[in-house]
Order: structure tokens, then sequence, then C-alpha cells
């Protein structure tokens, strides 16, 4: 513990220092074995830097939507529009902004980088974990108020622990996505200008680039180990610790501890910090001893905010005036597009929106029976942990060269072999989801399903569909963002030195940012961002209401 706790340090100090040197026009990529540990480190850390951005944009923006019903108006709508800009449309204008910034040093883009991969990380956690707040059992929400909870012991000891399965598993697909565009992020071009950071994605970019296979072969390696040291570290003890936060009337099976939380029982420094650690907790977090008196009969807290209306008139002017002064702009950027580029990008919308729909269904055919099975299995998910990870996780773009190569093998072209690409990018949304809807599924609800003997179908239309139907639209909203972001990488693939385009919005997009034509690149951006907002405001909408109307436990 004392040498990882030594190597943490020595890891961030390098990563500091790779922030403060100058900004230099171009960075070369070492293609050696020997590069990759530091390629590998700064890569991670990015990672988790945006994660912990992420993290505290959840916590925060998803209970102000549920207790603020006016902030609700604007906020799930404004997180629906920023879910459906894919990460070149965020791209020119953090980059631009943040390197002009800090134009003496790396922070700039290094920063930009980390924002972009944010933005592939924090809606499906924002959503999933406002979700788990309106399924919380109003129950657990009077007791609360009869005990005296104030919001922090309410957030801690109520919220958080009901929505720790499901924002857990949406960390996880969260981390994946970051790392799906990881090769954009630390290698963009924008126009003339060619921006690059170190880490595995600048790394495969060039190999890809140059064709040099030995390369690409050890970057894979080097981003498989990554993944796996940290499921192994990270994630599966973090879900062995979530499952002890089911909602059940009676105690169901125990899973068994990771061999990482057997080995670092036997620390005598870790038992100390953990000592440390309850101490704080014993100080900062005791609750009251006994109940309140509440006075007249005790209620289910309202979902108010406690904002004044001075401060809302202000905030709500302030976003006004910004959204005006950005409508100016936009219409003056949008004036020069000419009609022919409007009729391409159209045309173009359409054929990638039946890609995004063929790759929803058929990732749906298969994770929503898997994702039940393994909810419902603790010993078979704890095997199954890694490798669903390590293939969730990793960055599918690194390999569309070889996936690519066999469609092409097959005689078929990237029109259609695009949606097997968008596919390897959505369809963990999905499986996710629905893994965490299963894993919190009340044994006595299990049980009582056993006993009565359903058959195949009523007990997959009467009992399990319906149970993870909350878990499986949050899932089809978050796969179905993700894959019209996807389509910008696997519309737009190079291989072998050669590049390949499918006729599509993604590809457009791509073209457009390459070529620095900001009017064109902004249009594509606004239609695609129309359609997926259109798509969730009307479909995905409805289909919430249903499952928080006939799908909730509790209700």
């Amino acid at each position: 513990m004392l040498l990882g706790l030594g190597a943490l340090l020595v890891g961030i100090s390098s990563i500091a220092t790779q922030w403060e040197q100058p900004l230099r026009a171009t960075v070369d990529i070492d293609l050696s074995p020997r590069s990759l540990p530091k390629y590998m480190l700064f890569s991670l850390a990015r990672g988790w830097i945006a994660y912990g951005f992420s993290l505290l944009f959840t916590l925060l923006v998803a209970s102000w939507a549920f207790y603020d019903l006016r902030a609700r108006k604007f906020l799930l709508p404004a997180l629906d529009v920023l879910q459906s800009i894919p990460v070149l449309g965020f791209l020119p204008g953090l980059v631009l902004f943040l390197v002009g910034l800090f134009p003496h040093s790396n922070t700039g883009l290094e920063l930009a980088c980390v924002l972009m991969i944010f933005t592939g990380q924090v809606w499906n956690m924002t959503f999933s974990y406002h979700d788990s707040l309106r399924a919380v059992p109003p129950e657990f929400r009077l007791l609360g108020k009869f005990y005296g909870f104030n919001w922090w012991h309410r957030f801690w000891r109520i919220e958080l622990p009901c929505g720790a399965q499901g924002l857990l598993y949406n960390s996880m697909v969260s981390m994946a996505g970051g790392w799906f565009f990881l090769s954009i992020t630390e290698a963009f071009r924008l126009g003339d200008q060619d921006f690059r950071v170190p880490g595995i994605g600048s790394y495969m970019s060039v190999a890809i680039e140059r064709g040099d296979v030995r390369a690409q072969l050890f970057g894979i390696i080097a981003m498989g180990l990554i993944i796996v040291i940290v499921d192994r570290l990270i994630w599966w003890p973090l879900v062995v610790w979530s499952r002890r936060f089911k909602l059940d009337d009676f105690a169901g099976a125990t899973v068994a501890p990771s061999a990482f939380q057997l080995w670092l029982s036997r620390s005598r420094f870790a038992g100390l910090m953990g000592g440390l650690v309850e101490k704080l907790r014993r100080r900062f977090l005791t609750l009251p001893d006994r109940p309140v008196t509440v006075a007249g009969p005790a209620e289910i807290p309202a979902e108010t905010g406690g904002t004044g209306r001075w401060a809302y008139r202000l905030l709500i002017g302030l976003l006004l005036a910004a959204l005006a002064w950005g409508a100016a702009r936009l219409v003056l950027l949008l004036g020069q597009v000419p009609w022919a580029d409007w009729r391409e990008i159209l045309y173009c919308t359409f054929l990638s929106f039946g890609r995004v729909l063929a790759a929803v269904a058929i990732g749906t055919i298969w994770t929503v029976p898997v994702g039940i099975w393994i909810g419902l299995n603790p010993k078979l998910s704890s095997r199954l942990q890694p490798f669903i990870q390590f293939a969730a996780s990793f960055p599918a773009p690194m390999i569309y060269p070889w996936i690519l190569g066999l469609v092409l093998l097959v005689g078929g072209t990237l029109q259609w072999g695009s949606i097997i690409l968008i596919l390897l990018g959505t369809q963990w949304y999905i499986l996710f989801n629905v893994a965490a809807s299963a894993t919190a599924i009340p044994n006595d609800i299990v049980s009582a399903a056993t006993l009565l003997r359903l058959d195949t179908w009523r007990q997959w239309t009467r009992f399990l569909i319906p149970a993870v139907f909350p878990g499986l639209v949050t899932g089809w909203v978050t796969a179905a963002g993700g894959a019209w972001n996807a389509t910008i990488v696997s519309e737009y693939v190079q291989a072998g030195g050669k590049l390949y385009q499918a006729t599509g919005l993604g590809a457009l997009i791509s073209r457009a940012t390459d070529a620095g034509n900001f009017p064109k690149l902004t249009a594509a951006v606004l239609v695609m961002a129309v359609v997926v907002v259109g798509i969730n405001r009307t479909l995905w909408k409805k289909l919430q209401v249903l499952a928080d109307t006939r799908c909730r436990f509790g209700f």
C-alpha cells in the first residue's frame, strides 16, 4: 500500500509536469513500446479527471432537477440538447477558447481534452441518477423526515444508496464512452492545425495513419491492461459493495469479496486509513438518535426548490441574454450555408437515422436477455464481469480498421458496415442499464415469480421485461445519443493509409471539421441536435412515462 501511494504521488507529479510544458505547434508521438507506460498514465489520468467532473455534475444537476420544479423545465431539455451534440460539435469552441486562455502551456489543450472526454461520459450518468431519485420509495423519504434528516443525511443515507447500483453501472459505461472517443480527443485536426497530446489515443491514431501493425498491437495490449487493472482494482470491488443497497424485505445471497478486497484487508496501512475515515464519518455524519416531533401529518417532501424569486429572475435573465447572443451568432453563421449544403445535410441525416435505428434495434435484441441473465445471477456476474467490462471499455475505433477489413473481405462496404461499427459503441449502454435494473429487483419479487411457476412467455412479459423496463428506457435514450455520436467515427474511417467514407451525417461532420468549414459544421450539428431532441421529446418521453407509472417498485 505504501508503494502504491508513492507510485500515485510520482504519477501526479509526472502529469503536472506534462500540463505545465510549453505549448508546441507539433507533438511527436513515439511509437516504440517503451513510451507506452507514460502514455497509459496520461490517458488514464485524463479519463479519471473527466469522470470526477462528471460525477460532481451528475450529483448536483440531477438533484437540482429533481427537487426544483422550475429548474427542471429548463435543465432536462438542456441535457437533451447537450447529449445530442457530438464530440466534434464541442471541439472547435473548447480548443480555441482554452488554448487562447493558456497560450504558453499545455494546460489549455489538456483541459480541452478532458472536457471532451467529459462530454462523452456525463449525460447517461445524470439521466440515470435523476431516474434513481424518482424511484426512491416514498416511505423512505417519509422516514427520513420523521427522523429529522437534513439535506446531507437524506442524500447520504437514502438517495445515494438507492441510486448506487444504477450510478455505478452507468459510471462503468461512461468510462467506456470516454475511451471510445480517445483517439479523437487526443489527436484531432481543426482546419490546417493539428492538435495532439501524448496518450494511448494519439499513439493509436499515429499508428493507424502510418499503417504500423506492430505499434497497433502494442497499443491494443496497453489499452487492454488499463481496462483489466481498472476493472479489478476499482469497478468490481465497487459492484460487490453496491449490492448491499438492494431494496429487499429480507436478506438475499451475499457476494464474496474480491481478491483485491481480501488483500486490502490485510494491510495495516489500509486499516489505519479506514479507522481515520470511520472517525470522520462518526463526527460529520452522525444521525439523530431518536425520532423528532413532526407537527401535523408527516408528508413526503415536495419536489420544490428553495432558491429565491429574485435569484431565479437574475439567472433566467442571464440565460436569456446568453441565448439571445448565441442565437444571433448562430443565425449569422447559418446564413453562410448554401441551399445545396442544406439538402446534402438532410439527405445524410436520413441515412444516418436508418443506421442508428438498426444499431439500437440489434443491440436491444441481445443485450436485454443477457443483461437480465447477468443481473439475476451474482455468481455469473462475477465471472463475466471482467470480459464484459473489457469489451465495453475497449475503444472500438482502435480496431475499426481491422473490422472494416473483414467487412471488405466479405464483399461489403462501409455504407452498411458502419452499422456494425456504431453497434460496438452503443450496445453497452443498454446492457449495463438492463443489468443494473435486474440486479435491483427485490428478492421477494423474484421469489414470488418463482412460486407462481410462470411459463416462459408470462415470465418475460409479466415479470422480467416490466421489471427492467425503466432501466431499458434509460439505456435506449443514452444508446441512441451515443449512436449519433458514434456516426462521426463509424462513417469516416482511416485504414491502411486510405480514407473510407459512408454517406451520412457523421461523415459530413468529420469532413467539415477537417476542412475547418465552421458554417457547414454548425448546420450539421444543429440538425443532429434537433433530430435527437425531437425523438427524445416524443418517443422516449412517452416510454419514460409508461415506465414510471406501470413498472416501478414501491408505487
